[in-house]
């Protein structure tokens, strides 16, 4: 239930800001693509803050957790030749 919530204070959001920078809603698509991406940058960008904070090994976790959802291809596998 929290989540549902959370998800509509966001889209709320999302609304006001639209409307502040006078994009109708739902956006046109190059719009909302771009707030697309913006939203999965961003997902990743927490975590990657948090290793980086921490002094933990940022390309590794990059290349393990984030490339793959980012970008939509799979990692190499580490034995190819």
């Amino acid at each position: 239930m929290k989540s549902y919530l959370v998800s509509l204070a966001i889209g709320l959001l999302v609304g006001a800001i639209y409307s502040l920078l006078g994009t109708r809603s739902p956006a046109p698509p190059a719009i909302a693509l771009l707030g697309l991406l913006g939203m999965l940058l961003g997902e990743q960008a927490v975590p990657l803050v948090r290793k980086a904070w921490h002094g933990q090994g940022v390309v590794a976790f990059w290349k393990s957790d984030c490339q793959e959802r980012v970008t939509g291809v799979p990692p190499a596998p580490e034995d190819a030749p």
